[in-house]
C-alpha cells in the first residue's frame, strides 16, 4: 500500500488534497479493532472483484450496502459507488462524463439519430446511446506514477543504461529502425528517459455473433524501453 501512495506522488494531483485524503484511507481502519483491513485496501479489494467479475453499478452498491452492515458499527466502508470512486481518485482512476452533445469540430451529433412516423429525425438524447464510445487511460499521468517509483524509472533507463551494445538482436533497441529514428531525432535519443511506444489495435465482435452491427477495438500501448522480461509483460 505504501508503494502504490509513493507511485502517485504529490506532485501528480491537480489538487493538493488528493495526496493527503488518500494517505488518510490508507491510515483509517476499516473498523475499530481491525488489523486486517484499512479503508483503502477494502475499498481496493472490492473494486478489484466489481471489474473481475463483471458486476454492474447497482448489484456493486448493495453488496457494499450488505458488507456495511454486517461489519460492526461505526465501520469506515463506503455503501455507494460515488463514494468508493472518490477514494480511488487519486490513482488515476476517476471517471471522465463528456457533456458535449456535438462534435466541435463536424457539428454532428453524438448520438444515435431516429426517425420518426412523419419521417422527421431527432436525436435521442436522454436515454439514446451515443454513436461511438472510448474508454481510455491518460497517457501521460501513466508515465508520472512509473517513473515516481524508483525501480519502475531505472526499468525505464534500461534501454539507455543497461543494455548490451553488440551486434546480437535481443531487443527492439537494437533494430536498424531504433537506431535510425535516434539519430535523425538526436535531442531526443540521447535523453535516457524518453519513452518509446509500440501501438497495437485490432476488432473484435465481443458477442461472438458475426451479424450484429457493434464492435470493439481495443488500442495497446506497449513501452519498449523495459528489459525483454517486462517489455511485453
Amino acid at each position: 500500500m505504501k508503494d502504490m501512495i509513493h507511485d502517485v506522488g504529490a506532485e501528480s494531483f491537480e489538487e493538493a488534497h488528493g495526496y493527503g485524503s488518500m494517505s488518510s484511507d490508507a491510515e483509517t481502519p476499516l473498523y475499530r479493532g481491525s488489523t486486517k483491513f484499512i479503508r483503502f485496501s477494502a475499498v481496493l479489494r472490492s473494486m478489484n472483484l466489481k471489474a473481475i467479475n463483471g458486476w454492474n453499478d447497482k448489484s456493486f452498491m448493495k453488496l457494499l450496502q450488505l458488507l456495511k452492515d454486517m461489519l460492526p458499527g461505526g465501520n469506515t466502508l463506503p455503501n455507494h459507488n460515488y463514494e468508493t470512486k472518490n477514494i480511488l481518485f487519486p490513482m488515476g482512476m476517476e471517471y471522465k462524463f463528456e457533456l458535449l452533445k456535438s462534435c466541435l469540430r463536424s457539428g454532428l451529433s453524438r448520438y444515435m439519430l431516429k426517425q420518426k412516423d412523419d419521417d422527421t429525425i431527432e436525436e435521442i438524447e436522454k436515454h439514446g446511446p451515443p454513436i461511438k464510445v472510448i474508454w481510455y487511460l491518460s497517457i501521460i499521468p501513466k508515465m508520472k506514477h512509473l517513473f515516481a517509483n524508483p525501480n519502475n524509472a531505472k526499468n525505464l533507463r534500461w534501454h539507455a543504461d543497461e543494455r548490451k551494445g553488440d551486434v546480437m538482436y535481443r531487443h527492439t533497441i537494437d533494430s536498424i529502425q531504433w537506431n535510425k529514428f535516434d539519430d535523425e531525432f538526436s535531442k531526443f535519443g540521447k535523453e535516457s528517459r524518453n519513452i518509446q511506444l509500440g501501438l497495437a489495435t485490432d476488432g473484435m465482435i465481443p458477442s461472438g455473433n458475426m451479424s450484429t452491427n457493434h464492435s470493439s477495438w481495443p488500442v495497446l500501448l506497449v513501452i519498449y524501453n523495459l528489459p525483454p522480461g517486462l517489455c511485453m509483460k
